[in-house]
């Protein structure tokens, strides 16, 4: 489907694959090693507490209205604007929608979200309908025909994620029309239908879109305190501002196990099964997706119920007192499978986008872009997923080991950690072998 996700393999590596593995492995054991001589305290502030305040005229014009209801209305267009293609555009190869939804916005919500924050939040076509909808009718858009019970949790936001990793990797004919445009109006019927029920608060626990641009969002350097004042802050203060709530840990692996999956599924081993079994490509392509998914939760479950136990804490909360350590690890791995995917095929899409109905018109003036390379480099592209992975595990084991001394015993801080850290190296020379398989 669409362009493949990357140019470089591991034999552009300026190094060999084997340094590039035991360096990646070096970097975590020596940041694990750092972190518990110099690292001793919490230290990450979820509350932004100490966060230095946005100049106010920025403070201002964030908190104003037509803020606000600017890119409501920026969402609302682009949805529109989407729907020409889906709804009225031939179904071909030179139809913008398939890229338009898996590649601009699908992959392009990471570094929004990264650079941003939450942006789906405010660009939700479906957010700002239900929010119109209550305005005409004179009801609080927050309230709904019954509260959303706490136990719900993520559970709605992880199925629906699992929907769209499926759709995106395993469907048949999932770059047709009919296909997506069949999930997105199962999509919108359960998002408004949810909304009805539960109120505005059912996106933040269902759409994964949502959920997903907020997890990624917590890693951006602004955000907004509990008392509505915009601050710059450390991006680790934000994840570490992520809970546990029912579902996050499920929601998590499922983000990084998918996309583990979609590495797999490009190996050329993995090809052949597929060609030469029996079995409905659909069917195998389903149960190797749920199996990696699995095999990255059981191991997620194991190492923090051992580290809970070493820990002296309770093994049953481990699991979701961490989850927060793997969103930058999924980030990572995101970046690393999707970067040249986005820079070449986003730029074929936005020349696409120009004439949704393929009739020869120039509507945005891109219909003569030509794909640029950027001086993408195959040796480049490789370097820059090692480096990518590497970092975001980086940053996960600060979030764990952070989150551990709170957790844990100051005695047994450093001996819970060792199942988590074993759990990263594991990741680390899993995902690179994945993602280098071809």
């Amino acid at each position: 489907m669409l362009l493949a996700h990357g140019v470089g393999g591991r034999q552009d590596l300026p190094i060999p694959f084997s340094a590039a593995l035991t360096g990646a492995a070096l970097a975590l054991l020596v940041s694990f090693v750092a972190l518990g001589a110099l690292w001793k305290q919490p230290r990450l502030d979820a509350a932004l507490t100490a966060a230095r305040s946005v100049p106010a005229a920025l403070q201002t014009a964030v908190a104003s209205p037509a803020w606000r209801w600017g890119w409501r209305i920026a969402g609302l267009v682009a949805a529109a604007y989407f729907c020409i293609g889906l709804i009225f555009g031939p179904d071909r190869a030179d139809n913008p929608t398939a890229g338009a939804f898996y590649v601009l916005f699908w992959v392009g919500l990471v570094p929004l979200s990264v650079l941003f924050g939450p942006v789906w939040r405010g660009l939700s076509p479906l957010r700002t309908l239900h929010l119109l909808a209550c305005k005409g009718l004179g009801r609080d858009p927050e309230l709904g025909l019954r509260p959303l019970p706490a136990r719900v949790g993520y559970w709605p936001a992880c199925a629906g994620l699992f929907a769209f990793v499926w759709l995106e990797l395993v469907a048949p004919e999932r770059a047709t029309l009919p296909v997506i445009g069949a999930w997105l109006a199962g999509y919108a019927v359960l998002m408004l239908a949810g909304a009805v029920v539960f109120g505005s608060r059912w996106f933040g626990h269902a759409d994964p879109f949502e959920v997903y641009s907020d997890l990624v969002g917590r890693l951006a350097p602004s955000a907004r305190r509990g008392d509505g004042v915009v601050v710059w802050r450390n991006s680790l203060d934000g994840m570490a501002g992520l809970r546990p709530a029912p579902g996050l840990t499920t929601l998590v692996v499922v983000l990084l196990g998918s996309t583990m999956y979609d590495s797999l599924s490009n190996a050329p081993v993995w090809v052949r099964f597929i060609q030469e079994s029996a079995v409905p490509a659909p069917v195998t392509g389903t149960a190797g997706l749920v199996a990696v998914i699995a095999v990255v939760l059981a191991a997620y479950r194991a190492a923090t119920a051992l580290a809970g136990r070493w820990g002296a804490a309770d093994p049953g909360m481990t699991a979701g007192e961490i989850a927060h350590s793997i969103v930058p690890i999924a980030v990572g791995y995101v970046v690393a499978h999707y970067y040249t995917l986005f820079l070449l095929e986003g730029q074929r899409t936005i020349a696409l986008l120009s004439d949704p109905l393929d009739t020869g018109a120039d509507w945005l003036g891109t219909a003569g872009w030509t794909i640029q390379a950027f001086g993408t480099t195959p040796a480049g592209v490789a370097t820059l997923q090692v480096t990518v992975i590497v970092i975001g595990h980086v940053l996960g084991t600060v979030l764990a080991h952070d989150r551990a001394l709170a957790l844990f015993p100051r005695r047994t801080a450093v001996l819970g950690q060792i199942p988590l850290l074993v759990l990263m190296v594991v990741y680390t020379v899993v995902g690179l072998l994945l993602l280098f398989a071809a």
